[in-house]
């Protein structure tokens, strides 16, 4: 069991995500959160679907110090790829929010985690990829989730597990977790395989 092999071992998990530390925690796996500052600027030469993961391995890279040479180091990031093959980040305002909820409206859209694990000098890396299909939304949905929740933390401008997630997701092909930022199964598995 995973759980018995990690004793002994400093799991750090490298976002100051709640919904990762959430996630995280429901594997029952002990940890601490430690918080490094990376630019996470993606390069036009990056492709969307290389994204996540391209900016969870700058962040893995930012523990690369002596001080955790011994420790299992896990870091994430999230982006939405719309129809039309762009990536949506987290917004940078009220109108940027609107504006993006309004173009997933009535479409199917791809949520992609990139996750990225240190241990011992090894890392494991990948993409996992949920679609989301939404249903249309009315603008005045979108105007009171947008100003109520104020999704400004969130890649796509949702929180799938927020009110607009119950009124609006009418599909989910892939990890659910995946969608909330961490795909569980996936990265349980992947630990295992690196110690």
């Amino acid at each position: 069991m995973l759980r018995d092999k990690l004793k002994g071992i400093e799991v750090i998990l490298g976002s100051q995500s709640p919904r990762r530390k959430e996630l995280l925690a429901s594997l029952d796996i002990d940890f601490s959160v430690v918080i490094r500052s990376v630019d996470e600027t993606i390069p036009p030469e990056v492709k969307s679907i290389e994204s996540a993961e391209y900016v969870a391995l700058k962040k893995l890279a930012a523990f690369d110090g002596e001080e955790f040479k011994n420790s299992l180091v896990i870091t994430a990031d999230t982006v939405v790829v719309d129809s039309d093959n762009n990536v949506l980040g987290k917004p940078k305002s009220r109108e940027e929010a609107f504006q993006v909820l309004e173009s997933l409206s009535g479409k199917s859209h791809q949520v992609l985690t990139g996750v990225a694990i240190g241990y011992a000098g090894k890392v494991i890396h990948f993409t996992d990829e949920t679609v989301v299909r939404f249903d249309n939304l009315e603008t005045s949905e979108i105007v009171y989730y947008v100003d109520k929740y104020e999704p400004y933390d969130k890649a796509g401008a949702y929180g799938i597990q927020e009110w607009i997630g119950r009124i609006i997701v009418t599909h989910i092909h892939g990890s659910y977790e995946n969608v909330m930022g961490l795909p569980t199964a996936r990265l349980y598995r992947a630990i295992k395989e690196l110690i």
